[in-house]
């Protein structure tokens, strides 16, 4: 039976309602979901493919089966670097639409993370949070792609840790790990970092495991189902939810 994420999200559970957002020192984001509009980008990447389709795929059944090919193939090659792993993404996509593409077809849409959009709010926000936090990254991408995002955020992050520094992808805990004993080594302590990011299956799950405090940036809140991540089985909890980057610098702000 499906359930829409909209009736799965009374399963979730906030752990400390007292909890402020001036009570941590650094912010650590995932960024394509909760800053860069990931979702939107996969769908003008993969144009080539759906419209050469018999009929119209939902947008949704497009999202899923990327999630499902970008999960696997990431445990399959958790070396690989995130522009080569989506070209593979999109050869395994036209397979399964019995499609044809080229080698260069699949190249270019691995290299077309640095066109996918920010979200509107998300420049402004990191503007406003930048003079409060330390701002983190924690991405499932290589450097090279992150660079063009970043580009687009406008705001110098503090550290930048990718899958590419890693040699994993989230959600293994090796890239949690990573982040801490690197930020731990600046002297950031876990108890100041609120991990922020929209994804239950990548982020949230492994936060609950390490004992980090957490925000969900709820961007599919008006949406079915979970898009271009998997679904992450039993739901992980969270201290701060906010449906924006901008809610939650108001929120911050009214603090």
């Amino acid at each position: 039976m499906v359930m829409s994420f909209r009736k799965l999200k009374l399963q979730f559970t906030r752990k400390d309602a007292t909890m402020k957002l001036h009570d941590f020192s650094t912010l650590t984001f995932d960024c394509y979901g909760t800053l860069i509009n990931w979702e939107q980008g996969m769908i003008n990447g993969l144009k080539p493919l759906t419209d050469q389709l018999d009929r119209e795929l939902p947008r949704n059944e497009i999202l899923e089966a990327h999630a499902r090919y970008e999960s696997g193939q990431q445990r399959w090659t958790p070396g690989m670097k995130y522009h080569d792993l989506l070209a593979i993404v999109y050869k395994r996509l036209a397979e399964e639409w019995r499609l044809p593409c080229s080698v260069e077809d699949c190249l270019a849409y691995g290299n077309s993370v640095k066109d996918w959009p920010e979200f509107p709010d998300s420049a402004d926000a990191l503007a406003y949070l930048k003079s409060h936090y330390k701002l983190v990254i924690l991405s499932n991408v290589d450097n090279t792609s992150f660079a063009g995002s970043n580009a687009r955020l406008g705001v110098e992050f503090d550290a930048i840790y990718t899958a590419e520094d890693v040699g994993s992808y989230k959600p293994a805990d090796r890239n949690f790990d990573y982040m801490l004993e690197s930020l731990s080594a600046l002297g950031v302590d876990k108890s100041q970092i609120l991990h922020t990011a929209e994804s239950m299956f990548h982020d949230h799950g492994p936060a609950n495991r390490h004992g980090l405090n957490n925000c969900w940036i709820y961007r599919r809140h008006d949406q079915d189902g979970f898009g271009a991540t998997m679904n992450p089985g039993t739901m992980p909890s969270y201290d701060f939810m906010f449906t924006s980057m901008a809610a939650m610098a108001e929120a911050h702000q009214a603090e």
